[in-house]
């Protein structure tokens, strides 16, 4: 039985409250906008490059780890609907502390990824116009500031309509790339050796792409933290997650299993555009449209991401579980009820990573930050499976085998970065 948890209190904030606008339909939108977008666009190419062949089995792997983490993040939602969700849950199940360290990570992971989602921007920007790639991604990160300090619903419908494009084209990719798939030996070539893509054993290919492809599932937790601009959020959110995670998993497998069965896989793991450069293969017609619907999907991932930060920092400094880390950061703009300074610091930090850092050197850390974030988070829902009048064995099993899957990995990655190092 699961037990709604009091929400903890707001410590007299004058401001007003933020608008629940939010329906299903436009949670999905915005779900599977930062999910799809931020995540196939940006690192088929690496995860190929990675997995070889065994890519496939590194987005199953990743998505295996997302889905149990999600029925944490299911339930946790329905208990305490707030803003800044992950921090606030941890704090009030494991101590003030963790929960700190939590929101922190999550606010780290969702500058990072927009970041890594702005850099991948500029490449496929770089593909169709002559212009400074570097120039684009900060004009970009600049654009969507301003619609995310606009509203939450006005963004999530410019999100929801980018989030239509982008689906269409990775729906277009697939049908063209159905074909690749006709034959027996397209789905065999990921259990073997052997061709462009030779990929030597399994552990090292699927835990190393699993660590990228965990990066393209980053997304569905977000619709947690948007819990208090929701209609109903207790219901509302969980489903959310539910379609969110779906979607994305099919369509990265399709996609994944189509990059690995082209006549010249190799391309694609190379490629500064790899979604542009899949569909010319599988079409045999011009790029330029996949390319300009991947670099518009990619503002979709800015900004979802982007949102989630800035309402993480908003829950985290207006709420006393956590000791009001910064008030400052809690003011809601009267006018456009959304917070508005919050939003422009993270805009600062992820212009400034864009400039300075690698694309997949940003993409690792993000996704070992969200796989630490995620142990705690399992973490917390042990706990109040736990203090229920009649514990949840099965959320008990669950939240359990989560955080060890999710600390695991997220180990091997940091152990493997190390002796990268030495």
């Amino acid at each position: 039985m699961t037990v709604v948890e009091p929400s903890p209190p707001r410590a007299g904030n004058p401001d007003p409250e933020l608008r629940r606008t939010l329906t299903l339909p436009w949670l999905v939108f915005y779900g599977v906008g930062v999910t799809v977008g931020a995540g196939i666009f940006a690192l088929i190419g690496e995860l190929v490059n990675v997995s070889g062949v065994r890519a496939p089995l590194a987005f199953l792997f990743a998505g295996a780890i997302a889905t149990i983490t999600s029925l944490s993040y299911r339930d946790l939602v329905r208990r305490m609907p707030r803003a800044g969700g992950e921090a606030i849950w941890v704090a009030r199940a494991i101590g003030a502390v963790q929960g700190r360290i939590v929101g922190f990570g999550v606010v780290a992971a969702g500058v990072v990824s927009s970041a890594v989602v702005a850099l991948a921007f500029g490449g496929y920007v770089g593909e169709v116009l002559p212009v400074s790639p570097l120039l684009v991604t900060v004009l970009a990160i600049a654009a969507i500031t301003g619609i995310a300090c606009f509203g939450a619903r006005e963004s999530i419908m410019v999100g929801g309509v980018v989030t239509a494009l982008e689906v269409g084209a990775l729906v277009l990719v697939i049908i063209f790339g159905l074909p690749e798939l006709a034959s027996v030996d397209a789905f065999t070539r990921i259990v073997q050796s052997g061709g462009p893509l030779e990929t030597s054993g399994w552990l090292t290919p699927v835990l190393s792409g699993a660590i990228l492809a965990f990066f393209a599932f980053i997304g569905f937790e977000d619709i947690a933290n948007m819990a208090e601009e929701t209609v109903d959020p207790t219901k509302t959110a969980p489903r959310a997650i539910a379609w969110t995670l779906g979607i994305s998993i099919v369509v990265y497998v399709l996609l994944s299993l189509i990059a690995i069965n082209v006549a010249d896989p190799t391309a694609i793991a190379t490629s500064d555009a790899p979604m542009a450069t899949l569909f010319e293969m599988v079409s045999g017609r011009g790029s330029d449209l996949i390319a300009t619907v991947a670099a518009i999907a990619m503002t979709n991932g800015i900004l979802a991401q982007m949102m989630m930060s800035s309402r993480v920092i908003f829950g985290m400094g207006s709420d006393q579980s956590l000791g009001r880390l910064s008030s400052t950061m809690a003011h809601v703009h009267a006018g456009r009820r959304t917070p508005v300074r919050a939003t422009l610091a993270v805009a600062g930090v992820v212009t400034l990573l864009a400039v300075a850092v690698p694309l997949v050197h940003l993409a690792r850390l993000t996704s070992v930050l969200i796989l630490a974030v995620f142990t705690l988070v399992n973490t917390a829902e042990v706990r109040f499976a736990q203090r229920d009048p009649e514990p949840d064995r099965r959320m008990l099993w669950i939240g359990a085998t989560g955080a060890a899957l999710c600390a695991a990995l997220a180990v091997w990655e940091c152990v493997r970065v190390i002796g990268d190092l030495v």
